[in-house]
């Protein structure tokens, strides 16, 4: 599961459904458009839930990934119509890669600051 922090809040959700909501966003950010979309969640009590999310060329998404002894929030139709709407949106944008994560390596060994 991973946890997304948005506008001050956070919610938990599936691992899936988290991937396929940044790159959505990033999608629509392409465009300059933005779109309201719902997302099951889990609250802290354990119980499921629901949240409407505003997101855009403005969002601010974090998402890292929790450890939870709670069954994985999926919903395969949700995944599938982001994916599917990011893909038709990326043929009007701009041309970058999809969101995912890059690994980064780094550029100098901070240990040692007399090789620079």
């Amino acid at each position: 599961m991973h946890r997304i922090h948005y506008a001050g809040d956070s919610i938990v959700t599936g691992s899936e459904i988290a991937r396929a909501l940044l790159d959505y966003a990033q999608a629509l950010s392409q465009v300059s458009a933005s779109a309201t979309v719902e997302v099951p969640t889990l609250e802290d009590d354990g119980r499921r839930g629901n949240v409407e999310l505003l997101i855009g060329p403005a969002s601010q998404l974090i998402a890292h990934e929790v450890r939870s002894q709670d069954e994985d929030v999926v919903d395969d139709e949700l995944v599938e119509r982001m994916t599917a709407e990011a893909r038709r949106l990326r043929q009007f944008g701009w041309d970058t890669p999809t969101a995912g994560v890059v690994p980064v390596e780094p550029k100098y060994d901070w240990t040692d600051l007399d090789d620079l």
